[in-house]
């Protein structure tokens, strides 16, 4: 499901509560409504509230860590191209077909990252790009050092190639969604709950309306934005490409 969708459905919820709410004032006895069972009921839902603020908070931390790790794993593979193409330069000029594998890796991987949201979450786990690393790898180790200074070029690059794929794959696991789909329904629950209790102590006047229109607006907003974060390649908040462009512009000098 869209993260368009997921808040959609929220703002359809908690809006949707607040007008119940408002039927249920019409409803339930006056008496009912007032006294102690006012307070009791304001009591519960300054619970619920507190509960879905605690809740809310986690779920933001969640995403937005997920977000930056996956931004931070991608500039870290952009810098690890630059630094393993300038030690296969220092190398020397045996390295042309290595040097150019890793000009291919770096433009096929861009290539996939920009094929829009539908492809983002499945970029990093692409078999071409495998057959891309597995290229530059091979014709890593296919060198043969003549020096010291040589064997320990290949050594690093060798390394370097490694530290890549398994970033890679690190990153490809971490795209599966860090926010539990329960935890989501909870809190809707909790706040179209919350809306309903709006709804019973509101007279309907357009004041009240917009009022109550903003705030599930603002409440389906933040749901969207966490599910956004919590798909950073997916969805329309996605980690940038520039780290890899930067990078692809450095090779080969």
């Amino acid at each position: 499901m869209t993260s368009l969708a997921i808040g959609g459905i929220v703002f359809a919820c908690t809006f949707a509560g607040a007008l119940g709410g408002m039927l249920l004032r019409r409803v339930i006895p006056d008496p009912h409504l007032s006294g102690d069972s006012k307070e009791v009921i304001k009591m519960g839902t300054g619970l619920i509230a507190t509960l879905a603020a605690l809740v809310l908070g986690l779920l933001v931390a969640s995403a937005k860590s997920s977000f930056d790790a996956q931004r931070t794993g991608l500039q870290q593979i952009s810098a690890n191209f630059v630094v393993l193409d300038r030690a296969l330069a220092k190398y020397g000029p045996e390295t042309s077909q290595a040097r150019e594998s890793l000009r291919r890796l770096v433009e096929h991987m861009i290539e996939l990252r920009s094929q829009g949201p539908e492809a983002g979450s499945s970029s990093l786990s692409s078999a071409s790009l495998t057959a891309e690393g597995g290229k530059l790898y091979d014709r890593i180790r296919e060198l043969t050092p003549k020096n010291e200074s040589q064997k320990w070029l290949q050594s690093q690059a060798v390394g370097l190639s490694g530290d890549f794929a398994r970033t890679r794959w690190l990153l490809s696991e971490q795209q599966d969604s860090a926010i539990p789909t329960a935890f989501l329904v909870v809190v809707v629950f909790w706040l179209a709950a919350l809306f309903v209790s709006f709804g019973m102590f509101s007279k309907p006047n357009s004041v009240v309306m917009t009022t109550l229109l903003i705030c599930a607006l603002s409440v389906a907003g933040a749901l969207f934005l966490i599910v956004e974060l919590d798909r950073p390649d997916s969805g329309l908040i996605r980690i940038s490409s520039a780290p890899l462009r930067n990078a692809l512009s450095r090779l080969g000098q």
